[in-house]
C-alpha cells in the first residue's frame, strides 16, 4: 500500500515577496482555462498527460511553431517557466472538464423535471475563471535544496523570473516517521500572511497479514463521557489491556464556549461569531489529534494487527435536543468522524489495518451475555441484569472486538461449518445480538472434540 504524508516548512526570511508569483501564476491559469474552453471540442479527447503538446501549439511561440493561434500568452507572460506552463495546462483541462460535466448533469436534471411538469429553479453551473491555486516548485527546474533548511527557488520578482535564496524551518524526519521515505517536489503555499513549503513524502507499506488465530486487535468505543475507550483482545477472547482517553479540561472549556455562543444567539438572533468558532474549532482539533495519537500509540505498544471501530451512521439529532445541547451533539459527532479518519491515516503509516463493525446494541448489551443494561444519567456506568455495575464504554469495546473476531471466523470457514456452529451457539445468528460471551462460546465450540 502506498502512503503519503505532507510536512509544512515555514519560510522565515521572506513573506510578501512571493505575492507577485502567485498573482502571475493564477492569471496564467485563468488564460489557460479560457483557451481550453474555447477549443474544447478539439481537445476533449485528450487526457491530462497528453494535453500539453496540443495546447502549447495553440499558445506558445517556438522555432517550430512561430505563429500560434493565441499570441497573448508570450506577450503577457514573458519567460514563464515551462514546468509551470505544463502543470497549469493539465489543471485547466481538469477544471473545464468538471464544468462541462456539471453542466450536462444540470441539463439532464432540468429535462427530467420539465418532462414531469415540475418547476426547475436550480441555476446552471458557471465556469470559474478566477482561482487561488498554489504552484509546485519542481526539483532542479524551480527548486534546488542547498542544505537541510535552505534552498533556492525561482520566483517572479521585479517583472522577471529570478532565483532567490530562502531559509525555512526544518522538520525532524525521524520524529515525523518519514525517515527513508521518498521526498517529492515542494508546493509554495500561503497561509494568512506567511508562506510555507509543503513537501510530500511517500512510501510503500505492507499492511499486517497475520492469521486470524494469532491476531490481536484494539477495539475502540468513541463514547459520550470519554473521548475513547480502548481494549486489546486476542483471538481467544482474552482482554489483555484497557485504556481510557479523555480531555476533561478541553471539553469543559468547549461546553462553556457553546453555552456562551447560544446565549449570544438567543439575544441577537443568528450571528457568525468568528471568535467563538475559532476557539471551538481549535479545541475540537486538539481533542481529535490527542485522541488519535493515544489510540495508535496504545495499539502499537501491544503489537495490535487491527484497530476496530463502529460504523458511524448519519447524524440524527434526537428529539428534545435544542440550543447548546444540540450543538454539543453535533460537535461530538463531527469529532468521532474526524478521529476515525485520523486514526485510519496514522495506522496505515505503521502497517496496521482498520475495520468497522455493526454498532447496533454494542453498548446496550452486557458483554457477559446477561442481556440489556441500564445506564445512569451520566451514561458512563451500566447496570447488568445480574446487578453487576460496569463501565458502559468498556463493555461496548469488548463487544466491538468480539464482533470483529466472529465475523473473521465466519469468513474463514465454509457455510456448512458455520451453520453447524450456529446450531451450537444460537447468539451467532443475529449480528446485533453478538457479545463477548457469544465469541467465547464460539471458541469453546471450535475447540470441542468432534463427535463422529
Amino acid at each position: 500500500m502506498k502512503v503519503a504524508k505532507t510536512l509544512r516548512h515555514k519560510i522565515i526570511n521572506h513573506s510578501g515577496i512571493f505575492d507577485a508569483t502567485l498573482q502571475v501564476y493564477n492569471r496564467a491559469l485563468t488564460y489557460m482555462i479560457e483557451v481550453i474552453d474555447k477549443e474544447f471540442d478539439d481537445l476533449e479527447c485528450f487526457s491530462s498527460s497528453s494535453i500539453v503538446a496540443p495546447v502549447e501549439k495553440l499558445i506558445h511561440t517556438t522555432k517550430t511553431n512561430p505563429s500560434p493561434k493565441y499570441t497573448e500568452f508570450n506577450r503577457d507572460f514573458h519567460k514563464f517557466p515551462s514546468y509551470f506552463r505544463r502543470s497549469e495546462i493539465a489543471t485547466a483541462l481538469g477544471k473545464v472538464k468538471s464544468y462541462r460535466s456539471n453542466y450536462r448533469n444540470w441539463e439532464s436534471e432540468r429535462e427530467m423535471a420539465l418532462s414531469e411538469g415540475k418547476r426547475f429553479k436550480k441555476n446552471p453551473p458557471k465556469l470559474q475563471l478566477i482561482h487561488n491555486e498554489f504552484p509546485v516548485l519542481y526539483k532542479g527546474n524551480m527548486f534546488v535544496r542547498t542544505s537541510d533548511t535552505t534552498a533556492q527557488i525561482k520566483v517572479f520578482h521585479n517583472k522577471d523570473w529570478v532565483w532567490m535564496d530562502i531559509k525555512f524551518m526544518g522538520q525532524d524526519l525521524y520524529k515525523r516517521n518519514v525517515w527513508g521515505w521518498k521526498e517529492h517536489s515542494p508546493k509554495l503555499v500561503k497561509v494568512g500572511k506567511k508562506y510555507f513549503l509543503n513537501i510530500s513524502y511517500t512510501n510503500k507499506v505492507k499492511l499486517s497479514k497475520t492469521d486470524i488465530k494469532n491476531q490481536k486487535v484494539c477495539a475502540v468505543d468513541l463514547g459520550i463521557s470519554n473521548s475513547a475507550v480502548c481494549s486489546v483482545m486476542d483471538a481467544k477472547g482474552t482482554v489483555l489491556a484497557r485504556k481510557f482517553i479523555n480531555q476533561t479540561k478541553e471539553k469543559d472549556r468547549l461546553y462553556h464556549l457553546t453555552n456562551k455562543l447560544r446565549k449570544v444567539q438567543r439575544a441577537s438572533g443568528w450571528v457568525a461569531a468568528p471568535n467563538y468558532w475559532r476557539q471551538v474549532n481549535g479545541l475540537q482539533k486538539h481533542i481529535v489529534n490527542h485522541t488519535s495519537h493515544e489510540i495508535v500509540k496504545f495499539a502499537q505498544e501491544h503489537h495490535c494487527d487491527v484497530i476496530v471501530f463502529e460504523y458511524l451512521n448519519k447524524m440524527r439529532v434526537p428529539k428534545g435536543f435544542w440550543g447548546a445541547k444540540k450543538l454539543r451533539f453535533k460537535l461530538r459527532y463531527w469529532r468521532k468522524t474526524a478521529i476515525q479518519n485520523k486514526v485510519e491515516e496514522m495506522a496505515h503509516y505503521v502497517g496496521m489495518r482498520i475495520t468497522r463493525v455493526n454498532p447496533r446494541n454494542t453498548s446496550a448489551l452486557a458483554y457477559d451475555g446477561s442481556g440489556k443494561v441500564e445506564r445512569n444519567d451520566k451514561k458512563d456506568l451500566a447496570t447488568f441484569s445480574t446487578g453487576k455495575v460496569y463501565h458502559a464504554d468498556l463493555s461496548a469495546s469488548y463487544n466491538i472486538a468480539a464482533r470483529y473476531f466472529i465475523r473473521a471466523y465466519e469468513k474463514s470457514m465454509s457455510e456448512k461449518s458455520w451453520l453447524s456452529l450456529q446450531a451450537k451457539v444460537p447468539e451467532l445468528i443475529k449480528r446485533t445480538c453478538q457479545t463477548l460471551s457469544s465469541f467465547i462460546s464460539l471458541i469453546q465450540a471450535l475447540e470441542a472434540p468432534k463427535v463422529f
